[in-house]
């Protein structure tokens, strides 16, 4: 245990020696968060796989508000989405497919794909025991990145990045990932929250979403329509370009020719930050705090008067930050966000929590009127973090699981990128630093 006296001297010094004037990033022109002044994304790659559009650009290279626009190996999202939902059948099963192979499998394909799947859900022997029990956490993410690195001591040969070996790994990966976190979380709901243990085996026979629904839940019991909405947002996340935090990671960390699983912990461990995947939870813990602090849900000045004082940094978490509104590239809408509000009103209707979704919508609403007003920015929209937590919480689904969940959707994104990757681009990612700490002189330890 650190001493406390210590751990604050420490602290002074690690601070104080490590901030950089932001002059200088004005003067070398550094591209901050790989972004260029007008704020679109510095291009580092390219890829097949998957394509965020939510601007253009004019002559000046000023950008254009659009439409958002996502699309899946060329495939608008939309038209996935209403594909397979008109013909009543779940659809992540099929993603992972087109995200890994670069085409939609046919019937007798999808068949054999997810039998593979179903075949491989199943944890390696002692590995329950031995490496989720045995070392609980009371963040799943966490957990999940542990068990990702544990996996590789079950692999017989875990280090090729033939693509033959990286796709049985990926496979496994996507079909393993949904007992992770459900066992993750029996075990930090026993170990932590004194719960009773309850660990089912994954049916072969079941997909991603019912699966996880039939782990996690005690009774094992699910609707149709509560496995029919998760489904939807898996396929939602599923993917979301190279340039996404994750995926970039997951490009970076593979161009080194490691193995897969230190690739995938690491996409992973970009996920849990509260600006990536973890945004989800920091929504839901908003609106709490909104819900606790307004009176009258139907009022919108009674709403945007207590969201002015988020921006103005003097309640919540003083972040100024109102968490899910707002994104990288998407300027007038988040097809994500489009399609996954629409199902939290049915959901909503059908639970009567009708109050809470109008709620959300007139924070959203009010939220985007705050940005023009105060920053004159009257492009701005609601991301998929801000609806999703609401629709996980309306399926009873634990908020521990909300970025976990979020990462299962995404692994066959990140394993395709890491397949691209190691195709396509041989060369390790190595961007510069300029070093402005100038040339000091050693000084002897009796003179310090």
């Amino acid at each position: 245990m650190f001493n406390e006296n210590i751990l604050g001297e420490l602290t002074v010094a690690a601070e104080s020696n490590n901030v950089i004037n932001s002059k200088y990033y004005t003067k070398y022109d550094v591209k901050r968060g790989l972004r260029n002044e007008n704020g679109t994304g510095v291009l580092v790659g390219l890829t097949k796989i998957g394509n965020v559009h939510g601007y253009v650009m004019d002559n000046k290279e000023n950008k254009i508000p659009v439409e958002g626009k996502l699309t899946y190996r060329g495939i608008n999202l939309r038209e996935i989405v209403d594909g397979f939902q008109s013909e009543k059948r779940f659809g992540f099963e099929e993603v992972c497919y087109l995200l890994l192979f670069g085409e939609l499998p046919n019937k007798d394909k999808l068949v054999k794909f997810k039998h593979v799947l179903g075949e491989c859900r199943t944890l390696p022997d002692g590995f329950t025991e031995d490496m989720i029990l045995k070392f609980p956490s009371r963040n799943i993410m966490n957990k999940l990145q542990r068990s990702i690195l544990a996996a590789y001591s079950f692999d017989d040969n875990p280090d090729a990045v033939s693509v033959k070996n990286i796709l049985r790994q990926s496979i496994e990966l996507i079909a393993r990932f949904p007992t992770m976190i459900a066992y993750g979380y029996q075990a930090k709901a026993h170990y932590y929250n004194d719960k009773s243990l309850y660990l089912h085996s994954p049916k072969a026979e079941l997909g991603t979403a019912e699966n996880i629904l039939y782990m996690i839940r005690p009774d094992n019991k699910y609707t149709k329509t509560e496995a029919e909405v998760l489904d939807l947002a898996l396929v939602l996340h599923a993917e979301h370009g190279g340039g996404n935090n994750s995926a970039f990671a997951t490009h970076v960390v593979s161009s080194t020719g490691t193995d897969t699983y230190s690739a995938i912990a690491s996409a992973v461990g970009s996920l849990k930050g509260p600006k990536h995947g973890g945004a989800n939870i920091k929504v839901i813990n908003m609106m709490k705090e909104i819900k606790e602090n307004i009176k009258d849900w139907e009022d919108n000045d009674e709403i945007k008067n207590y969201l002015l004082k988020i921006v103005k940094g003097q309640v919540f978490d003083k972040s100024g930050l109102i968490y899910g509104i707002g994104h990288a590239i998407y300027t007038l809408s988040d097809p994500r966000a489009v399609m996954l509000k629409k199902k939290a009103l049915e959901l909503a209707e059908e639970k009567d929590r009708i109050n809470e979704f109008n709620l959300y919508k007139n924070v959203e609403e009010t939220a985007i009127e705050i940005f023009e007003e105060l920053r004159g920015n009257r492009n701005i929209c609601a991301n998929v973090d801000f609806y999703s937590g609401f629709v996980y919480e309306m399926l009873n689904i634990p908020c521990e699981l909300y970025t976990p969940l979020f990462a299962t959707a995404r692994v066959p994104g990140w394993c395709a990128h890491r397949i691209e990757q190691v195709v396509s681009e041989p060369k390790i990612i190595r961007p510069a630093y300029k070093n402005i700490n100038g040339n000091s002189k050693y000084i002897n330890l009796s003179c310090r």
